[in-house]
């Protein structure tokens, strides 16, 4: 039996070879004795799937397993995201929620995620349990059908999507949004976002809403390589005002301006932060994690905003929202929640949010983001990530760990943090950062400078220097 390990955001594995029935089964049984032993008043979960090749029988398969440990199902109808299963996981008072999916990862993946009570991430120290809890040999529990377990009361089929939409209903200015006279557009990339988003703005243009389990060949990750479609589509229309896209599970977000130009997670969570405090005039502290953009903690500092940096992973920022007063928390990568919802990643909610803003302000994506840049200046992101051998990767490490590096090209090193990674500031609030993949031979190097020209710069003077 192959050794099962949660990564950053669950266990994830190749569909029928890692990925297989007797494998979820073991998952789902150390899931089950890990509820059994922390839950016994509240034997109760819920249970969801994404979009992904073979997600029902994943899910039944998890069901019949907690059904045969005595613990009651609370089962979704056909696929949802991500965000869903958290919000069930409150609204019906689960010990813990689990969804499979693998997110953004291609079609050949799937993945089991764990959502904690409070409707976020499980926190490491229950992933860990979880993890011990799973049996080196096969589950040979007596399992039964599900008309057996439907018909005896264990599972109960629950309307997991309506759930959501009540809740955006109650929290969104829908009719604002859709009176402003402003256009807007939505890619779902083949996602478990497809079907809300078609129900909410029906008269919207919608890109990739069809239900096919492969995403048409491409990994349904919102980054601006794998959206030219719906760019170009935004380009050319001239009309749509801002464009919103969800990856796989619709827990992560990518956004387009009028001209069809990427707007990055890190002007995302700057414009949550303006509008949430700016605006709406709510308060709390600002979280972010190590990758991110310095100009959230000055536009933080410039309105009076705690500001905290974790390590990378939006675990890391749920823990924090779940016990502390957070007005915003969000990653590089795309996934950021705010106040007044639960602490979960979400790509539509936080697309409404800024849509609404949008709506109520009647400016443009890209006024709004010139607002901040008066109050902390304009700036770029870059990122590459550098495919190399598991040796030279050890080797790059080893060099950051011992100072080795002086500088890179004509940048000089003055500072050096190493939270998550090896952060090398520059001056001028310049910085490159190197970062391993935990599971792959990948270095990810990001940086940030006053344009995109001079942070693309400071990669190809820091890949030359590592690589030399």
């Amino acid at each position: 039996m192959i050794e099962i390990k949660f990564g950053t955001d669950g266990w994830r594995g190749i569909i029928a070879d890692d990925f297989t029935v007797e494998n979820v089964k073991r998952v789902a049984e150390g899931t089950a004795q890990y509820i059994k032993a922390n839950f016994a008043d509240n034997l109760s979960v819920v249970i969801g799937h994404d979009c992904r090749f073979a997600g029902e029988l994943f899910a039944e398969t998890t069901a019949k397993v907690m059904c045969a440990n005595g613990i009651k199902v609370k089962m979704a109808k056909g696929f949802v995201s991500t965000p869903m299963v958290s919000l069930g996981a409150v609204k019906f008072n689960a010990a813990l929620g689990v969804i499979i999916t693998a997110s953004h990862n291609p079609a050949s993946y799937s993945g089991y995620k764990l959502k904690a009570h409070y409707g976020g991430p499980s926190s490491p120290k229950v992933i860990d349990a979880v993890e011990k809890a799973i049996p080196n040999s096969p589950v040979n529990l007596p399992l039964k059908s599900m008309d057996e377990l439907i018909a005896s009361g264990m599972i109960e089929y629950v309307d997991l999507e309506t759930l959501y939409i009540n809740e955006i209903e109650s929290h969104f200015d829908l009719d604002l949004i859709k009176k402003s006279g402003l256009e807007f557009a939505y890619d779902a990339m083949y996602g478990a976002g497809q079907q809300v988003m078609r129900k909410l703005f029906p008269e919207i243009s919608l890109l990739h809403c069809e239900h096919n389990p492969g995403f048409d060949g491409q990994a349904p990750e919102p980054i601006h390589k794998n959206l030219s479609e719906f760019s170009e589509l935004i380009r050319i229309s001239e009309d749509i005002d801002c464009g919103l896209v969800t990856d796989g599970d619709a827990d992560r977000i990518g956004l387009y301006n009028k001209a069809g130009k990427f707007i990055d997670s890190h002007h995302i969570i700057l414009l949550l932060v303006h509008y949430l405090h700016h605006y709406k005039k709510l308060n709390g502290k600002v979280i972010t994690t190590f990758s991110a953009t310095s100009k959230i903690t000055e536009l933080a500092k410039a309105y009076g905003l705690e500001i905290e940096i974790t390590k990378i992973g939006f675990k890391y920022i749920c823990e924090k929202m779940v016990t502390e007063n957070v007005l915003v928390g969000g990653e590089e990568s795309g996934g950021i929640a705010i106040k007044g919802f639960i602490p979960e990643r979400d790509g539509i909610w936080i697309g409404l949010t800024l849509w609404e803003f949008m709506a109520k302000t009647g400016k443009s994506l890209d006024a709004l983001i010139q607002e901040v840049y008066a109050i902390v200046g304009s700036f770029a992101m870059g990122r590459i990530d550098l495919h190399i051998t598991e040796e030279i990767k050890q080797r790059v490490l080893n060099n950051c760990k011992n100072g080795s590096y002086k500088q890179f090209g004509n940048y000089t090193i003055q500072k050096t943090e190493d939270l998550d990674g090896f952060k090398f500031h520059l001056g001028n609030g310049e910085w490159v950062m190197i970062r391993a993949s935990g599971t792959e031979p990948v270095l990810r190097v990001y940086s940030e400078s006053a344009t995109e020209e001079q942070a693309n710069a400071i990669l190809t003077a820091c890949k030359q220097v590592i690589l030399a």
